[in-house]
């Protein structure tokens, strides 16, 4: 007699409750790995952590292998059953991490992770815990829980990490376009994400864009002694500051001219379902110590963050920035920033927009001069009318005993949209950190819930897919 799906999931959900200790001890020896992948002293560490993910896919019976890019390696594996009518899905994360600077406001060393209790809640504590070692391992441990119990994956796998995620992923796209047809699959899952609200399970239904650039106003020859020269003298930090100002006006609204081609307003039934999706306005805003919202005038935290285009400043600077003073009028100053896209916005258009409202406003005796390597993607919209997604919600909502929801995103996940772009294939972004995760930021952490739950979540989306 053949098993019932439920007959066939029971025994891996109980595996997984099982051996958490054990997949913890994994989780750990993995957080370990120092694999900063922007940073050069690291690169041996990197490829530590490409050969730790293939020892443990290898440990499944998945044929896994790294494989060489002209920066940091691919992992690629296979599993599942022979047969072609299959369904085939394609698992994608990074191994790589962030940079733990500034060391001194962490805790504890970032690479030393461990479980610790916070406000009566579990989490795992270090580097990468969130982003996305933590969330990668949800995915494989699942795996491991289905071939435990039945030999074998339920469906056809590709599984495929990254390991420059965190500096740009300047080989992901030539990788793939050279390996298209072993990629491919019937859709992608992406884990590089989070979830709407603590404990309400969701899966991104639109990312924003990106566009990054950065420009240098140069003025005089050189820094000149303000003594001398204060008065006649053009400040290039005076000047930059004017152009950045510029960029916004009185409500927030972002006032470079033709900014706003392409974006389009929220539907009123989608609004609604945001209303409803479980998002505290002012629990969010309080993570960062904010009492509102300090973006567009007019429009929620959460369509700020989901369906707005920004334009930021990420970084300016100039002068003398050592103890004490140091009177001296700088020779230049310098400007990073980025844009989040929305709907339809074009990424290179934009640039050519952005660029021409700061050289509009350049003074005499003045030249700006703009890095050459700015970097864009458009914004991602998911097909949520593949049976596949409602599947995955009805998972999601049978694991955590609320109603999953379709989110929209405010970060930019790129790989999505390489997806669709270089190998025709839809995505799927279901991920379960929190906002407090403290991505990118020193005490980086992920709940002990979200592993544990993350792993149950995607045995089970594996035996709805798999149907």
């Amino acid at each position: 007699m053949t098993s019932s799906s439920n007959d066939r999931l029971s025994p891996v959900l109980t595996r997984i409750d099982a051996g958490l200790d054990a997949t913890l001890d994994r989780l750990m020896g993995f957080l370990r790995i120092p694999s900063i992948s922007t940073d050069p002293a690291y690169k041996s560490d990197c490829d530590r952590a490409a050969d730790w993910l293939v020892s443990e896919l290898q440990s499944l019976g998945v044929t896994a292998e790294k494989r060489p890019t002209p920066g940091h390696p691919m992992v690629v594996g296979h599993a599942g059953p022979d047969s072609a009518n299959a369904p085939h899905l394609l698992f994608y994360g990074h191994y790589d991490v962030q940079p733990v600077d500034p060391l001194n406001l962490w805790s504890s060393d970032p690479f030393d992770p461990k479980v610790e209790t916070r406000a009566g809640v579990k989490m795992i504590c270090g580097r990468g815990s969130s982003d996305d070692k933590g969330q990668l391992m949800t995915f494989v441990e699942a795996c491991r829980a289905w071939v435990a119990e039945h030999g074998s994956l339920p469906c056809r796998v590709t599984f495929f990490f990254e390991g420059e995620e965190e500096s740009g992923s300047p080989s992901l796209i030539p990788f793939m376009k050279e390996n298209a047809a072993e990629l491919t699959a019937d859709v992608a899952l992406i884990c590089d994400t989070s979830m709407v609200a603590p404990g309400v399970p969701s899966i991104a239904s639109q990312l924003r864009g990106m566009l990054k650039d950065e420009f240098t106003l140069k003025g005089p020859k050189m820094d000149l002694h303000s003594g001398h020269y204060g008065g006649p003298a053009l400040n290039p930090l005076r000047e930059i500051s004017k152009i950045i100002a510029s960029f916004h006006d009185d409500q927030g609204r972002v006032a470079v001219e033709g900014f706003y081609d392409g974006v389009h307003e929220v539907p009123e039934d989608i609004k609604r379902q945001w209303e409803g999706c479980g998002f505290n306005e002012a629990e969010y805003l309080g993570l960062a110590g904010m009492s509102k919202p300090h973006g567009e005038a007019g429009y929620s935290a959460l369509e700020q963050q989901w369906a707005r285009p920004t334009l930021e400043i990420n970084g300016l600077w100039g002068g003398y920035n050592g103890v004490g003073s140091k009177t001296v009028i700088p020779a230049e100053a310098h400007c990073k920033i980025t844009c989040r896209l929305v709907g339809d916005m074009d990424p290179q258009d934009l640039q050519k927009k952005l660029r021409a409202h700061v050289e509009a406003r350049c003074p005499q005796d003045a030249e700006i001069v703009w890095d050459n390597t700015p970097e864009g993607s458009p914004a991602a919209v998911m097909n949520t009318n593949r049976p596949e997604f409602e599947q995955a919600r009805k998972a999601l909502t049978d694991e955590w005993d609320r109603e999953a929801v379709f989110s929209g995103m405010g970060g930019s996940i790129p790989i999505a949209g390489f997806f669709t772009s270089v190998l025709g294939m839809d995505s799927m972004l279901i991920g379960f950190a929190n906002d407090d995760d403290r991505i990118h930021s020193p005490n980086e952490k992920y709940n002990l819930e979200s592993f544990h739950k993350g792993m149950r979540s995607w045995a089970r989306i594996l035996d709805a897919l798999s149907k």
